[in-house]
């Protein structure tokens, strides 16, 4: 390591230091309010965070390993994590939705050495640890079934600890979608996201008093940091349903919250919307699917300026945002923008040979910025092929326009954006063609009125067969987890192909929409 490595690692502090940092500014305030109502405090939150790391660290976890967390939304979860990266780990969330096999075969993948559980997931957890090769486990609190670290921790001083990364070690590996059955690992740097809790949010609250009524293992998690390290303070929920955060909003007076359009669709067409005393809510961000332009114009009618849209990915995090007003900002067809570049991040639309086109082309969309992921885990191809001298090839089809607000109006690849994650259409396919009923079949994505995007699987039986939607969606859920389990089933006597030989799935959709 060279002098000055080691200059920038002695002074580099972790977001988990600084969050720690806040904390103890305002020992005595709430930080946390459980989905059981439970309050804990600053300084409650802190120690715990103290203890717990220093307890995986006497356990042997530190710099290189990798802790893998089954959680969901608890206070248990975020000090797991906090604790873990405290010690030097790196950390991956298992995502809910995931099959058993599938998660057994990330941890494999990222060598993970240890699995901690909370009391959402035990269930699971009993699954996972009947398979083979499992890593050891131990629970976030009492279980029947593993060693209770938060006991052992809780006998222990909360001593102060840290500068156990670099900048550029792992903070987490998180997972996308992949055709060869292991989701891709995208690795993110301590540095990176350091650098990007230094934005603060507009409308946010100050101080922010977030809602986290979405999973914690992807964006509500984020959006949780973002609140404790601006002084803030969590209120979680298990789960989303619209007369609970309607309810969560009025008596906790919340400040921020996090859905994807779908979910606000949702909180727009409950009958308590307009009995709901929202005063205190400043900023809904919304965003990780396409929305509806006629039901986002109806959002901003009804609660005001609040909406902020937010469009990014794994690979680069958060790459633009459209604040209010900019739902009446439209380009060709009606189309939303997504909003303009955050700061700090540059956006070039790029053809085939890399020529950077102008204004109203349209080309891939490519991301410059101090948060693009460090690379792909264990996949240096893959990771040439996307990251190439500093910029995010994100796949994404768009085009700016002469103010730089972007337009997306495409994918390169035909992932499938749902709510709570990604479909990748091969590997569903894949899954599907070892159905006994199934003799061809083609996956494709299709948007309803409100733009939310539906898994259709088009499949040509077998001889003397006629599977049902409901069989195929158990075969597949058992297999892949509930996430790729398909929304409609079209049998067909067979397959239309392109003049390459490739199924047609724009002539598929179109008859679905036609």
């Amino acid at each position: 390591m060279s002098q000055q490595n080691a200059a920038t690692e002695a002074d580099f502090s972790s977001y988990v230091e600084a969050i720690l940092h806040v904390l103890s500014a305002e020992p005595s305030r709430a930080a946390i309010t459980t989905a059981e109502g439970l309050v804990i405090s600053a300084a409650e939150l802190r120690d715990q965070v103290h203890r717990l790391g220093g307890e995986l660290a006497e356990r042997g976890v530190g710099r290189g390993a990798t802790v893998t967390l089954l959680t969901g939304n608890t206070a248990e979860a975020l000090v797991a994590r906090y604790a873990a990266h405290l010690s030097g780990a790196r950390a991956v969330a298992l995502y809910e939705g995931m099959s058993p096999p599938t998660m057994a075969r990330v941890m494999a993948s990222v060598d993970c050495s240890l699995l901690l559980v909370d009391n959402q997931r035990h269930s699971t957890a009993r699954e996972l640890m009947q398979l083979p090769d499992a890593p050891q486990v131990l629970s976030l609190g009492p279980s029947g079934f593993a060693e209770d670290v938060l006991a052992m921790a809780a006998r222990r001083p909360a001593q102060p600890m840290g500068g156990l990364v670099g900048p550029d070690d792992d903070w987490c590996i998180r997972h996308t979608g992949g055709t060869t059955g292991i989701p891709k690992g995208i690795r993110m740097t301590h540095g990176s996201y350091r650098r990007s809790l230094d934005h603060r949010l507009a409308g946010a609250g100050d101080p922010p008093r977030y809602l986290a009524c979405t999973s914690l293992a992807h964006l509500a998690g984020i959006f949780a940091d973002m609140a404790l390290h601006q002084g803030g303070s969590v209120v979680l929920r298990h789960g989303f349903e619209p007369g609970d955060v309607l309810a969560a909003i009025e008596r906790e007076r919340i400040t921020h919250t996090w859905l994807l359009p779908p979910l606000l669709y949702q909180l727009l067409d409950h009958p308590d919307l307009s009995g709901t005393d929202l005063s205190s809510l400043c900023r809904i961000t919304y965003g990780g699917t396409a929305a509806s332009p006629a039901r986002l114009r109806q959002a901003a009618k009804v609660l005001g300026p609040v909406l902020y849209g937010l469009y990014g990915q794994a690979e680069a995090q958060h790459i633009t945002e459209a604040g209010p007003g900019d739902q009446e900002v439209t380009g060709r067809g009606g189309q939303l923008t997504v909003g303009r570049a955050l700061p700090g991040v540059e956006i070039a639309v790029r053809d085939a040979d890399g020529t950077t086109l102008p204004p109203g082309e349209r080309g891939e969309v490519q991301v410059r910025s101090p948060y693009v992921m460090h690379g792909y885990w264990k996949q240096p191809e893959l990771t040439a092929e996307v990251l190439r001298d500093g910029w995010v090839h994100t796949g994404d089809v768009g085009y700016l326009d002469e103010d730089g607000y972007l337009y997306i109006v495409d994918r390169l690849k035909e992932m499938i954006v749902v709510v709570g994650g990604h479909v990748y259409p091969a590997e569903l396919e894949d899954l599907l063609l070892s159905h006994p009923a199934v003799a061809r079949c083609a996956v494709f994505g299709s948007r309803d009125e409100e733009s939310v995007e539906h898994v259709h699987a088009a499949v040509v039986p077998a001889t003397g067969q006629r599977p049902s939607l409901e069989e195929i969606r158990d075969f597949v859920t058992a297999r892949k987890g509930r996430l790729y389990a398909p929304d409609a089933l079209h049998l067909v006597p067979a397959i239309p192909l392109t003049a390459a030989g490739k199924p047609d799935k724009r002539l598929l959709r179109s008859r679905v929409s036609g």
